[in-house]
């Protein structure tokens, strides 16, 4: 079982001494995409390379006095490099740095979100794989339906998780887009041979058209992506979260040796790590509107998306992190309980089996209007009653028995038919 979400990985990529390396990378890359085409000495680009460095607490005291984080950062770089330094940042612009620096910062996020959606896929096949014919009552507006199979369920959330490995797949090419494009972003000081040099260094394309920055709808995607699949787990864990309510408990999530669930009640065993993922669910969608209200700054550029995306690329990044290794989690822990499917399915002698009588009826010659009253007028004096038993009410409904015979009724109440045709959606899922 996967551990809990700790912060060396995606707490790493963006730590200031991250960030600040990222920028490093690109002033480097751009350093030798300008030594490539003859504009910076070759011994220079050998000085930066050995001697380029930075310390955080001396960028943030420089900070303090200049107001500037990038020039800030070029000043402390400087005071490593010596001379060399005049070749670092040429015909660039501060946005140059921090956008290509976030790109990388964003590719390397999606990365890891991937990886841990591999993860939950996985678990989420084999819970399939083993429950294909598990069956349970099927439940539209939370009242019973007809039968399906707990693999069937499942096989949904897989479906759903697929789909979101595609839009990481599809999010990891469109963020991972750089610039050097200067100020005004129209290469008025710099050469676009710059740009395309450093960004296939750092392992980026340039971006299309920017301005002074990368258009934010860019960003925008991210965290709207981000906040998507955030809802799918959110859809999986309420699922799971209601099938372990006391009256239904046909799933539950895994109890630990040791663990309590209530202060004050000793017996409780809550589906905390289901709850923990819708609450989180929510904070990503709040982070939806400032994400798109950054799409819209002034003219060139401004620095409005600044603030709120320090603490909202970092905290949709890590908090999705975070929320898809407790799914695996819970998947790969999540205890089932057969017995109490089929007691469910079963209660008041297998109401849910209406359809099935409905229309053998009609297959016997009654109209659909007459079948469906003589069928619901048995389903319901069963409905909710102490002992109401559907089966045995047509059974003894002379409506019904002149028409079917007793195999024709055992017939109607068998789930054989409703799991016929899964084997088509496991093929499609390659389960």
């Amino acid at each position: 079982m996967i551990e809990r979400y700790t912060l060396p990985e995606m707490g790493s990529i963006w730590t200031d001494q991250a960030k600040f390396q990222s920028w490093l990378d690109v002033e480097i890359a751009a350093t030798e995409a300008n030594c490539r085409l003859g504009r910076v000495p070759e011994e220079a680009l050998t000085t930066i390379r050995s001697k380029a460095s930075f310390s955080v607490e001396r960028i943030l005291e420089i900070e303090a006095e200049v107001r500037h984080d990038v020039i800030a950062f070029l000043t402390n770089v400087n005071e490593h490099v010596g001379d060399a330094g005049r070749f670092i940042h040429v015909g660039m612009t501060s946005s140059d740095v921090l956008d290509t620096g976030l790109a990388l910062q964003l590719k390397r996020s999606v990365a890891l979100l991937r990886r841990e959606l591999d993860a939950l896929a996985e678990a989420l096949r084999t819970l399939a794989r083993n429950h294909k014919t598990t069956a349970m009552i099927g439940r539209s507006h939370a009242i019973h339906g007809e039968p399906i199979t707990f693999g069937f369920k499942v096989a949904g959330w897989l479906a759903e998780t697929e789909r979101n490995r595609t839009r990481l797949e599809r999010l990891e090419n469109d963020v991972a887009v750089g610039q050097i494009s200067g100020a005004m972003g129209t290469y008025a000081n710099t050469d676009p041979e710059v740009e395309r040099i450093t960004c296939e260094i750092l392992g980026l394309i340039p971006d299309t058209a920017s301005t002074q920055v990368i258009s934010r709808d860019r960003h925008a995607d991210y965290v709207q992506t981000l906040a998507l699949v955030g809802a799918s787990l959110e859809r999986f864990s309420t699922e799971i979260r209601n099938l372990q309510r006391t009256d239904v408990l046909e799933v539950e999530e895994n109890f630990a040796k040791g663990q309590k669930g209530s202060s004050a009640m000793p017996h409780k065993r809550n589906p905390i790590r289901s709850e923990r993922i819708g609450g989180l669910a929510r904070v990503l969608r709040s982070y939806t509107i400032a994400a798109l209200e950054n799409v819209a700054l002034w003219h060139e550029r401004d620095i409005s998306h600044s603030s709120n995306e320090r603490m909202m690329l970092p905290d949709v990044s890590g908090t999705l992190h975070f929320m898809l290794r407790e799914m695996t989690a819970v998947v790969e822990g999540l205890g089932v309980y057969p017995d109490n499917m089929r007691r469910n399915m079963n209660v008041y002698g297998g109401v849910v089996f209406s359809q099935r009588v409905l229309l053998a009826l009609v297959a016997n010659g009654i109209s659909r209007e007459d079948a469906y009253q003589i069928v619901q007028r048995n389903a319901h004096t069963a409905w909710n009653v102490e002992g109401g038993d559907f089966r045995r009410n047509l059974e003894a409904d002379s409506d019904v028995t002149c028409r079917l015979s007793d195999q024709d009724i055992a017939a109607c109440f068998s789930t054989e038919l409703h799991q016929a045709n899964l084997g088509v959606i496991w093929e499609r899922l390659g389960i």
